[in-house]
């Protein structure tokens, strides 16, 4: 029987590049819609600014949020005595949710608590629509769907080296994670590897033999090119791998951002 491929994507500096365009990767997003496979989105980015690019490419497949956060699974998509066996379900929306991140009041409790030990940081939450607007280079939608958080705040930390691992280890034991991005995020439990395995585990009980494959450009990535079957890194604005990812599993590809992504799903499709 021939394999099922599914592919799992981030978004920012992967599928989008630095001006949030994926006009380059076009060509492979057509080919992906000819040869009906699933393409879906795991990305830092909330549920409201996944929808915005599933609208924008008629992308009716799950997506995963916030670094893991939560896995949002369309009603009727998968066989749902599939998905009930995971206790954090409930329905959201058109949406089966598997919730795996810590509530966002937390990590924003956390974010204050951190200041109130020294610690200078300033979290999406701590600034404006038109802050996030001009520090991340989003138009005043984006910035305000960047907001709508749940699960995971990104932060900016001003300090040296040494204060960065510092805070690192505070956050730690708080028993609370962070994870790089485009800038730092502040998270629970939970990361992009285990929403990857259990949307992967779905898929097989739907398809049985699938082959998964991950595409994406950061640290932040590690954990969803581990739990596929091949990961893809691309290179990031400027030129260059993330290269302190290792992994056995990883192939890292020339062509920046959607320009590489482009080039795994012609080389990909063309050899399945």
């Amino acid at each position: 029987m021939k394999k099922k491929a599914v592919v799992f994507t981030d978004l920012d500096g992967t599928l989008l590049d630095d001006n949030y365009s994926f006009y380059e990767a076009l060509p492979a997003l057509r080919l992906i819609k000819e040869h009906q496979i699933p393409l879906v989105f795991c990305s830092s980015k909330t549920k409201s600014e996944i929808e915005h690019y599933r609208r924008l490419l008629n992308n009716f497949h799950p997506f995963v949020s916030e670094n893991g956060g939560g896995i949002f699974i369309p009603k009727g998509y998968f066989n749902n005595a599939s998905i009930n066996v995971f206790r954090e379900t409930s329905l959201q929306d058109d949406y089966i949710l598997i919730r795996l991140g810590t509530d966002y009041l937390r990590l924003r409790n956390a974010l204050e608590e951190l200041r109130t030990k020294g610690f200078s940081v300033k979290g999406f939450g701590d600034m404006t629509v038109e802050d996030i607007s001009r520090t991340m280079g989003l138009d005043i939608q984006q910035a305000s769907m960047s907001k709508d958080r749940y699960f995971d705040e990104p932060f900016f930390l001003y300090g040296d080296l040494h204060e960065k691992e510092a805070l690192f280890a505070e956050i730690h034991k708080m028993g609370l994670k962070t994870t790089e991005g485009k800038i730092y995020h502040l998270l629970g439990d939970n990361d992009k590897g285990r929403a990857v395995s259990i949307l992967s585990g779905l898929y097989r009980k739907e398809y049985n033999d699938v082959l998964t494959i991950a595409i994406g450009d950061g640290l932040n990535d590690a954990p969803m090119f581990e739990h596929a079957d091949v990961g893809f890194i691309v290179e990031k604005a400027g030129g260059g791998h993330e290269m302190r990812i290792k992994l056995p599993n990883l192939v890292r590809v020339q062509g920046i951002g959607p320009q590489g992504w482009n080039s795994i799903i012609q080389r990909f499709l063309a050899h399945l």
